[in-house]
C-alpha cells in the first residue's frame, strides 16, 4: 500500500485536480493506494471537493504545514509515503521512479518541479539557477516528498516547531540516517506565489534564512507568502 498524503487549506480550486493526477498515475502503475486529504481549517469547500474526488478527508486546525502533514501520516496504512501539495500535479513517471529510489534502498527522496502559469522575469531567470543547485546540493522543495515509513516514524516525521522550510528539516533527518534521492522526472507545481508577491518580499525571506537560519520559521508572524490569502490568479 502507498499513501498519499495531501495537506490542503482553502484549495477548493486545485485540490480535484491534484487527487485526480495521483489516482490516475497510481492506477497506470496499478498500485494499490489510499489518498487522505488533511483539510486544515479550510474556510472554502476544500473538504467536500476532495471527499466527491474519492480521497479520504480528515479535519484539522492547525494552520501549520508541518503538523498538518503529520496529522496525514498518523492514520496512513501505507508503507510508503508520498507527501504532495494540494496545488501540485504528478505524474506516473515522477511515482515510477520515486519507487525505483526506495528499492535501491534510499530511506526518502524528492521531485524537482516544474511551474505551471507565466512567470515574472526575475523567477524565469532564477528558476535553471535554483534546479542546477537543488541537484548539486541534493535539497528539493516540499511539494512532492516520499518516503519509507519506518524512515518516517525513525525520524519523527515533520519537526512542529517550523511553520515553513520543515521540509529542509525533514530532508536533513532523512539524511542522518539513510540515502536521500531526487530522481530525474520532475513534477509541476503552481507559480501563484511568484505571481502574488514581489520578488523583493520572496528574496528578503531567503536573505532572514540566510542570516537566522532556522529560527526565522519558528513562527507564524512574517510569513504570509505560506500562511496569507491564497492566490488563484493565473
Amino acid at each position: 500500500m502507498i499513501s498519499f498524503v495531501i495537506p490542503a487549506h482553502n484549495e477548493q480550486p486545485l485540490i480535484e485536480q491534484t487527487i485526480t493526477a495521483i489516482r490516475d498515475s497510481a492506477n497506470q502503475l496499478a498500485l494499490p493506494h489510499e489518498i487522505i486529504v488533511v483539510n486544515d481549517a479550510s474556510t472554502d469547500d476544500t473538504a467536500k471537493v476532495a471527499e466527491a474526488s474519492g480521497a479520504r478527508v480528515i479535519n484539522v486546525a492547525h494552520r501549520q504545514i508541518a503538523a498538518t502533514r503529520n496529522a496525514g501520516a498518523r492514520i496512513a496504512s501505507g508503507r510508503i509515503l508520498f507527501f504532495i501539495d494540494a496545488d501540485t500535479v504528478i505524474n506516473a513517471e515522477a511515482v515510477q521512479a520515486a519507487l525505483e529510489v526506495l528499492r535501491g534502498r534510499a530511506v526518502g527522496g524528492g521531485c524537482i518541479f516544474t511551474l505551471d502559469g507565466v512567470l515574472p522575469t526575475w523567477a524565469r531567470f532564477m528558476y535553471p539557477i535554483a534546479v542546477f543547485l537543488s541537484r548539486r546540493l541534493n535539497l528539493v522543495g516540499g511539494c512532492c516528498l516520499f518516503c519509507q515509513r519506518e524512515a518516517f516514524d525513525a525520524i519523527g516525521g515533520f519537526n512542529e516547531n517550523y511553520y515553513a522550510a520543515e521540509e529542509a528539516a525533514f530532508i536533513q533527518s532523512l539524511k542522518q540516517i539513510g540515502r536521500f534521492e531526487i530522481p530525474e522526472p520532475t513534477v509541476v507545481t503552481s507559480g501563484r506565489k511568484l505571481r502574488a508577491f514581489s520578488s523583493w518580499k520572496i528574496l528578503s525571506i531567503a536573505y532572514r534564512w540566510l542570516i537566522r537560519g532556522p529560527k526565522t520559521f519558528q513562527q507564524r508572524e512574517g510569513l504570509d507568502i505560506w500562511y496569507g490569502p491564497r492566490s488563484y490568479e493565473p
